[in-house]
């Protein structure tokens, strides 16, 4: 059942953080790097209303910590998924799909979390091991849920973890 995630009156648009990641990349240059996102793209934090990555990344401390930093849902989605977004990507890459089955993580989880309707507004963002990207939504954004955890650890302060299927 979709959630939609509303935005209070005073916030802009609402904006999606797309993030991929090299297993075990530090918190702190994860996070720096989206804060470095918003500034590139001339945009508010307080219009994060998600952070979304490729499922395998469900349960990476750095992703984790990101959505936590905004108070917002972490959604991920299949390879599948995001190599429907292929066509959308301002970055393809060859070498990405070698290793995930998609040619995009950041962008394109950014874009599957937006839907058709949305568009990106920062394409991907690299650091020493991680990109991000930021699209923004034209509706409400859907955090898309048919199982939901806490990551890897019992912390109940972590956000929800959504994971959605290949249509």
């Amino acid at each position: 059942m979709a959630m939609p995630i509303m935005k209070s009156e005073k916030a802009g648009r609402p904006l999606v953080v797309g993030l991929g990641c090299e297993r075990g990349t530090a918190p702190d240059e994860v996070l720096k790097l989206v804060e470095t996102a918003i500034r590139a793209g001339g945009l508010e934090g307080r219009d994060i209303a998600l952070v979304a990555s490729l499922d395998t990344r469900a349960a990476e401390p750095a992703m984790l910590s990101v959505a936590r930093r905004f108070s917002v849902p972490f959604t991920v989605f299949d390879a599948a998924r995001l190599e429907a977004e292929t066509p959308r990507l301002a970055s393809p890459s060859a070498v990405v799909f070698a290793h995930t089955g998609c040619h995009g993580v950041a962008e394109a989880a950014a874009l599957a979390a937006v839907g058709a309707a949305g568009r990106l507004v920062v394409p991907k963002t690299k650091s020493a091991h991680a990109t991000a990207a930021i699209a923004e939504s034209l509706q409400a954004v859907a955090a898309l849920s048919s199982q939901t955890d806490s990551g890897s650890s019992c912390d109940e302060s972590a956000p929800a973890v959504s994971r959605e299927a290949t249509v």
